[in-house]
């Protein structure tokens, strides 16, 4: 089960630690399909914090 107290990254502010991440276009490409894939018209905050970490995980691979 959930915990009641944790709240949903909506509710959340941005963390002070680390840098924004510009979505690059294949990035909101793949946000777009998981959207599509969910039944959703548009990507949301939750499919936008996937493809930046996705995008992260990636360039971290190399180093």
């Amino acid at each position: 089960m959930k915990d009641p107290a944790k709240k949903p990254p909506w509710k959340k502010p941005r963390p002070k630690i680390g840098k924004k991440i510009k979505l690059s276009e294949e990035d909101k490409a793949a946000a777009r399909a998981r959207a599509e894939r969910a039944g959703r018209r548009y990507p949301n905050l939750v499919d936008n914090m996937w493809a930046a970490r996705r995008r992260r995980k990636a360039t971290s691979d190399f180093e």
